[in-house]
């Protein structure tokens, strides 16, 4: 049993970096020359919460960096200010799922909305600080508004799709501690 509970958080650590690569590929897809008028949410943040929330095991910290820091390298954005800052809104999701798992929907959908809001604002803000030039406000608050309306739909995703579900009461650890 324990050989099975590893092969799949393995798996799935897999399937989410094969997510991420397939998020940043549609980000880097050039579909319209034209530039937008609004912002795509960041799904990569989306993902990477809701996976937080409900499988802590399946997305840990270096594979996040990695990936986190691959994408501000891809998108241009300044290296490893948002890889952090997304970092510690899921380091807070992992510590918080334990009292996430017994709330409603809403309650996690509020607390990922207000971290994701304020990983938002504390980047503005270390950008004006450092005086680093700045998308314009109104495209990302778009997308930052964009993000926690499309997080139920990606909740729905992890959890029909691809059978991310938060943990029973009763599942263990290989320690035999709960999880």
């Amino acid at each position: 049993m324990s050989e099975y509970q590893t092969s799949r958080v393995w798996a799935m650590r897999a399937c989410f970096t094969l997510l991420a690569f397939a998020i940043l590929l549609v980000n880097l897809l050039p579909l319209k020359t034209l530039p937008n008028a609004w912002a795509m949410p960041d799904l990569l943040l989306g993902f990477a919460c809701a996976w937080s929330v409900r499988k802590p095991s399946y997305v840990p910290i270096l594979l996040l960096a990695v990936l986190l820091l691959l994408s501000d390298l891809l998108l241009q954005r300044p290296p490893g200010l948002w890889a952090v800052l997304v970092l510690l809104c899921c380091e807070n999701l992992k510590h918080r799922a334990q009292s996430l798992k017994s709330a409603n929907f809403a309650i996690e959908w509020t607390t990922v909305a207000t971290l994701t809001l304020g990983a938002m604002l504390a980047y503005r803000l270390t950008l004006a600080i450092l005086l680093i030039e700045q998308p314009s406000l109104g495209l990302h608050l778009i997308e930052t508004i964009m993000t926690i309306i499309c997080y139920p739909i990606v909740v729905f995703t992890t959890h029909a799709i691809m059978r991310v579900q938060k943990s029973a009461p009763s599942d263990l650890d290989r320690s035999g501690r709960r999880i």
